[in-house]
């Protein structure tokens, strides 16, 4: 039986990381992505912006 004892832990926690990776890879896109891509989009420009105010105008 140490065997049974010896092997649950791994063979458990193999079940538990594939079925995590099938709810990440399921859960990718869908209805939700437009969404998330325009949130990301949005972060993106406003950080943009931020850094274009912040630095000095350069003079010709």
């Amino acid at each position: 039986m140490d065997y049974v004892s010896a092997l649950l832990p791994p063979t458990v926690m193999a079940i538990f990381f594939g079925a995590l990776i099938t709810v990440i890879v399921k859960t990718q896109g869908g209805a939700n992505k437009a969404k998330e891509d325009a949130a990301v989009d949005a972060a993106l420009s406003r950080a943009e912006h931020t850094r274009q105010a912040a630095a000095p105008a350069k003079e010709a």
